[in-house]
């Protein structure tokens, strides 16, 4: 029996030195240990006796041996000496001021709230008291004071690292390592930087430059949005720490997402742009390069700045007033930058992300975001979050309407982000926290939030009155001095700098502004940044709409076989190797090809040519209707990488890099991801599928904001991909339609391409068109899911080695054109329903058209297609939409398509009845209304007639 014990347990004298070690790091941190080990600690925990009293043994240990030392004893009792409950309490007093100290910290530049009461950050909690002042204790890991220091040294110490200027949390980390690199590098200087008196002129310049410029811009320009940065100026001295730090340590290439609030001040201090730009845009003289624009608040700006470890390109992202939805925009531009670069490239790209308190908890977008940061496919290594912490929001203080958690940044501690809360009115302090911060991030690869605790001067607008909503807020607002002023002071008062040095500085920087330009300009005057992509060669003056994309037979035979060919050692499913087989056979051209082949052969003939393909989404590696197969999966493995296979990226020694991952359950995030990754790499085709095409609702503001308008408002080219499963297959309302009429509400000035494409070699050629072709538009694809395995949607390999993409395609059984007195023009799986009832019946006078191509709408091919048939009278467009929704509106008001129709010809509809829902969910329903659609097209119930 015993023996029997000894092989199945650790809990055995010869592993004590084990289990001990485990024990204490639980006490310590119970996240610290297996989840098993945790459970059974836990359990101890719960029965009578001092075990459910326990504290780490580390420290009592080492002070009964310091007793030792001087020649003391250690007695027997029942109950511990006083002097050894003390040692304990002071021990749990540390872990209380390092857990919960910033709940006492002195944040609030305003002054408004009293110290919350917090029994045990109370040294009265333990026992403690002033009676214990000179009592000499053993301060275990505690840094702030020697390892033994007075009960009244180490609280001192205590008070001043934790419930100073700054408050830190970082106990719930689960990483031991990181929890220790928190602590050696506060604990010591007890949170306070020193600084030299150049560095504190310099901290004193940026406070002067922010709040100087928004006094400039409100009186030059009285009653004008611009969403003023004043009383949280420090964020101008954070973000030129950080790029310099950033800059020393060799990252040169930073990308900076914020929202509207400060951005001019960003754009201008930080940036370096100049400040006569800015006037411009004020007075409206802008030239008008674009078809829309956008408010000065919303723009972007790009420029290389002087570091001490050299150049730096700084980019900040354009953003419309979605506030944090940059976030993830920002993530995937930093994410395409660092995958070009390749190895080490976590260490030059950095994203860094200023947010709003209000928005930074509100966003739900936030929350998606930090879900993928750790994730394969869409890591940055880490990103600097910086709150602007106005305390406020939009015009909401009251905490019983703001959020449900104590802190605005709860949320980043579901990554295990550190995060530095730390009062705006203290520039040094924010200097501090902020180095720390971009240390922590290169150290560890991880997220890392800095929380400047500040006020909003003025209402959320410049025409705002916040007294209104906050009159107790805003008196205490009209009573402060600003940062500027109280550092300014403080450094007279050190003798950094004269009395007359703060105007002297202010006098300066206007005179500057006056000029239109900048006293302290960051930018590198005449420097080219090698780092830039140039986009000229997909920017054409007019729009392309097909190229060259056929490919030789003897090329579309070879990728073929390496696309099938699974290394020895990998089962696949019985499924699978039925799919590779038949693959294998339409490649040699025994078999037609299907879809899932004629897509992978499209990324295939991309990637030995050079180009990248990327592909994400949820379930997009198999596919989420079982047709694709990019990854296979060894069934008798599932370790993470060594069970699967992906032959795209394994076709030959040089070729593109094929990215393929299966994104998180998120649309709204990923997608902006993906934009973010388009707008920043011409040279890859970069696509995101939606798992049903109803889903991409959820990121819905990411089309409107981005993919529909990001270049009439802010000239950025995007040739992002967006695939979206569509199709009636009696699947309820949201599994059956991707919303069409939205995307055709969308489309004007030649902004994206819609397709609807219905046939294997269609996709194929409409693939490596979006990649070959020198212009990048966003192309919006709806694509099939019964038709992914329909034995009639199928192409030869003729259509694949010769055709190119067709935005129409006409009829294709030998009607006579003299006989047809009715076309259907149609997009999409109903085609096929449509032509199986028109043979079934024997109808030979209705011709049956495809759209392909929606949008720019093919209008010579359309003409060329109709005019085959000049005694058709009736042109009906059937969709399987109900009538208010789909492509009929859009179709119906095309003037360019009546113009096309003849004197006596009439344009009639088929349809489903109007509804306030996609798609019904009733399957017997959906039979009917199948039939009475396919009827109606075909004239065997009369068609709706608009007119």
């Amino acid at each position: 029996m015993m023996n029997q014990l000894f092989g199945t347990t650790v809990l055995f004298g010869g592993n004590a030195p084990f289990v001990e070690d485990l024990y204490e790091r639980y006490l310590d941190d119970p996240a610290s240990v297996p989840g098993q080990w945790r459970d059974y600690f836990d359990k101890l925990a719960l029965l009578p006796g001092p075990v459910a009293r326990d504290v780490p043994h580390l420290p009592v240990v080492n002070a009964f041996a310091e007793q030792a030392k001087r020649g003391g004893y250690c007695a027997v009792s029942a109950q511990p000496p006083a002097d050894d409950r003390k040692q304990v309490a002071v021990l749990q007093l540390i872990r209380a001021y390092r857990t919960r100290g910033a709940l006492w910290a002195n944040l609030d530049p305003l002054r408004r709230e009293g110290r919350p009461d917090i029994s045990d950050l109370d040294p009265a909690f333990y026992a403690l008291s002033d009676a214990d002042i000179n009592t000499p204790f053993n301060a275990g890991s505690f840094k702030g004071v020697p390892e033994r220091a007075t009960y009244g040294q180490i609280y001192a110490a205590l008070r001043e690292t934790y419930c100073g200027t700054i408050g830190t949390e970082y106990m719930y980390i689960n990483s031991f390592a990181e929890r220790r690199w928190v602590q050696a590098r506060l604990e010591p200087i007890h949170a306070r930087g020193t600084y030299t008196s150049a560095q504190k002129l310099r901290f004193l310049e940026r406070l002067t430059a922010a709040e100087t410029l928004e006094r400039y811009l409100h009186t030059k320009y009285v009653g004008q949005k611009r969403f003023s940065l004043e009383g949280g100026e420090s964020l101008i001295v954070a973000l030129d720490e950080l790029v310099r730090v950033a800059g020393g340590n060799g990252v040169d290439d930073i990308v900076i997402g914020m929202a509207h609030r400060g951005r001019l001040n960003v754009l201008v201090n930080t940036l370096g742009k100049a400040p006569s730009m800015l006037f411009e845009e004020f007075e409206g003289k802008k030239p008008l390069e674009l078809t829309s624009g956008d408010v000065k608040y919303h723009l972007g700006y790009s420029s290389s700045v002087s570091t001490p470890g050299g150049p730096c390109q700084l980019t900040l992202a354009f953003n419309p007033s979605h506030l944090e939805i940059v976030n993830p925009v920002v993530a995937g531009s930093v994410y395409s930058r660092q995958h070009r670069r390749g190895d080490g490239a976590q260490d030059k790209v950095l994203p860094v992300l200023i947010h709003g308190d209000a928005a930074v908890a509100g966003q739900g977008v936030n929350q998606e975001m930090l879900n993928f940061c750790k994730t394969r496919g869409f890591g940055t290594g880490g990103t600097v979050h910086i709150v602007v912490n106005n305390q406020i929001g939009f015009t909401t203080s009251d905490p019983r309407d703001l959020r449900s958690t104590i802190y605005c940044t709860d949320i980043f501690k579901m990554v295990d982000a550190p995060i530095f809360h730390v009062n705006g009115d203290d520039p040094e302090a924010v200097a501090l926290v902020t180095r720390l911060a971009l240390e922590y991030r290169m150290e560890f690869k991880k997220d890392v939030v800095v929380d400047i605790v500040c006020f909003r001067k003025l209402g959320h607008n410049e025409q705002d009155e916040p007294m209104v909503t906050q009159p107790l807020m805003y008196r205490r607002v009209a009573q402060h001095p600003g940062t500027r002023k109280l550092y300014a002071d403080k450094l007279v008062a050190e003798g950094v700098l004269t009395a007359d040095g703060p105007d002297d500085m202010i006098r300066d920087y206007r005179e500057h502004l006056d000029r239109g330009e900048l006293l302290y300009n960051p930018v590198i005057a005449g420097y080219t940044n090698p780092l830039l992509i140039d986009w000229t060669p997909f920017l054409p003056a007019k729009y392309i709409d097909n190229c060259d994309t056929t490919v030789p037979v003897r090329e579309i035979k070879r990728l073929s076989e390496r696309l099938t060919a699974i290394p020895e050692g990998i089962a696949l499913h019985s499924r699978v190797r039925k799919i590779m087989d038949d693959r294998r056979q339409m490649g040699q051209g025994n078999l037609p090809f299907d879809w899932g082949m004629a897509e992978n052969l499209a990324y295939a003939t991309l990637l030995v040519s050079g180009y990248g393909v990327r592909l994400t989404g949820e379930d997009v590696c198999r596919g989420t209707f079982f047709h694709r197969h990019a990854v296979v999966h060894d069934q008798n493995r599932e370790e993470r990488g060594a069970g699967s296979y992906t032959p795209l990226a394994s076709l030959q020694e040089k070729q593109g890099d094929f990215q393929c991952y299966d994104s998180v359950l998120s649309e709204e995030a990923v997608l902006a991801f993906e934009y973010g990754y388009a707008t920043s790499n011409p040279f890859d085709l970069v696509i995101w599928e939606a798992q049903f095409g109803d889903f991409v609702n959820c990121a819905q503001v990411v089309i409107d904001q981005f993919i529909a308008s990001g270049e009439a408002k802010w000239g950025r080219a995007c040739g992002l991909t967006l695939f979206l499963p569509h199709g009636y297959e009696g699947q309820g309302p949201e599994h059956s339609s991707a919303r069409i009429e939205r995307f055709m509400q969308l489309c004007a000035e030649m902004n994206m391409e819609v397709c609807q494409p219905t046939t294997p070699a269609q996709v194929f050629h409409m693939l490596r068109r979006q990649a070959i072709r020198k212009q990048r538009k966003p192309l919006v694809v709806f694509t099939p899911k019964s038709l992914l395995r329909h034995k009639e949607a199928v192409s030869t390999l003729d259509e694949l080695v010769k055709g190119r993409f067709q935005h129409v395609i006409g009829e294709v059984d030998p009607l006579d054109p003299q006989k047809i007195t009715r076309v259907v023009l149609c997009s999409g799986k109903v085609y096929y329903e449509l032509i199986a009832a028109r043979r079934q019946r024997n109808i030979a006078h209705i011709a049956i058209v495809r759209l392909e191509q929606l949008y720019p709408f093919p209008q010579e091919a359309f003409e060329a297609e109709l005019a085959r048939y000049p005694k058709a009278t009736e042109i009906v467009w059937c969709q399987e939409e109900p009538r208010n929704q789909g492509a009929w509106y859009w179709i119906a008001s095309r003037q360019h398509l009546s113009r096309s129709l003849g004197k006596t010809q009439d344009l009639l509809l088929a349809s489903r009845p109007a509804s306030p829902a996609p798609a019904v969910g009733y399957y017997s329903k959906h039979n009917a209304q199948q039939q009475a659609l396919i009827d109606s097209a075909l004239g065997e119930i009369g068609p709706y007639n608009p007119a």
